[in-house]
């Protein structure tokens, strides 16, 4: 055998043994990681993926207590529902010549500074009723003794302001409201106004007064026109309309002294700030329009047609944001807030 054939086998020998250690490496590496990975494994506790249990709570020390009781009541609150399960349908409505404000105000203790929340839900909207006033007494406690049962029922989140024109000269409903609007965002931000007459009482508590996706009329029929639409486009008496909605027409006009006018005012600007009116069904939406004649002041606007023609020229400038009033007193009384402002005299 030559020295080339001994040197060829010696490298054999040892490429073999190189092999034989290689494969004896891996068969102990995998060994290795078989029998400790269970060492290696995160360790979970068997309740990772659940929820605690009402038995075992965690204790958050980085919370307060007491905030802690207060979410924890907030989140159980429910939403009202839209009709809620207190509604009866046609209601008697009292007009007792006895009524006094001392007597209203005995029933309805649940009501504060003119506000009520319901109790075990929150209301779908927060909705301010304005309500124009001079001179009606009478028919303002008629109105608060239906209106309060009514939304109570209705499980809504109100306040009902009163805005009274303070001195004798000619009535202004328009501006009335227009500065209701603006009074009242100064205390609350209002989802939704209900812009509502004195004389008017609702009869059906399905008529719920909430703001729609557009303005809604909720007067369709009233006794004394036979429970029918008084005339076609007719849109007022009461009329319900969200925060942002009224800001889109810039409210009413201030322009209207007298009676008269203003509604359709209103429902025109509705038109030209690209809205519809809409309202409930007319076996819903009735009212009794409680007698009275008209009152010193409130004489007819003979003026009105010259101002409805120019409504497509001024509405933008003639509403809230030229709303110009002097506020002479917020009185916040058990049943409603009273508003009483110097709306100052007609320009023409």
């Amino acid at each position: 055998m030559g020295l080339s054939s001994t040197i060829g086998n010696f490298f054999c020998q040892i490429r073999l043994l190189l092999f034989i250690a290689l494969c004896l490496m891996i068969v102990g590496w995998a060994n290795f990681y078989m029998r400790d990975s269970p060492h290696y494994a995160p360790k979970y506790s068997s309740n990772f993926w659940k929820c605690p249990s009402p038995e075992r709570k965690v204790e958050d020390k980085t919370i307060p207590s007491t905030v802690k009781q207060i979410t924890n009541v907030e989140s159980e609150v429910k939403v009202c529902p839209v009709l809620s399960p207190y509604l009866k349908g046609n209601i008697p409505l009292s007009f007792d010549p006895s009524l006094n404000l001392e007597k209203v105000k005995n029933k309805y203790p649940k009501v504060n500074n003119g506000r009520y929340q319901p109790e075990g839900c929150k209301a779908q909207q927060r909705v301010a009723i304005l309500i124009p006033h001079r001179n009606r007494e009478k028919h303002l406690l008629y109105l608060l003794d239906n209106l309060h049962p009514f939304l109570q029922r209705q499980q809504i989140d109100y306040g009902i302001y009163v805005i009274h024109q303070a001195g004798d000269g000619k009535f202004n409903r328009a501006k009335l409201l227009n500065v209701g609007y603006l009074e009242a965002l100064k205390e609350e931000p209002w989802d939704c106004f209900i812009l509502h007459d004195v004389d008017l009482v609702p009869e059906n508590d399905f008529n719920t007064y909430l703001c729609d996706t557009e303005p809604k009329h909720l007067v369709v029929g009233r006794n004394v026109t036979g429970y029918k639409l008084w005339y076609k486009g007719y849109f007022g008496g009461v009329t319900a309309m969200s925060k942002n909605q009224f800001a889109k027409v810039n409210g009413y006009s201030n322009n209207y002294w007298g009676w008269g006018g203003e509604d359709d005012d209103l429902r025109a600007r509705v038109s030209y700030g690209k809205m519809t009116v809409v309202r409930p069904p007319p076996e819903i939406a009735r009212y009794t329009m409680v007698f009275h004649t008209r009152d010193s002041g409130n004489e007819v606007n003979h003026n009105r047609m010259k101002l409805l023609k120019d409504v497509s020229k001024v509405w933008k400038t003639d509403g809230l944001n030229s709303c110009i009033y002097k506020l002479l007193s917020v009185e916040h009384e058990p049943l409603y807030i009273n508003i009483t402002v110097d709306l100052g005299r007609p320009q023409y």
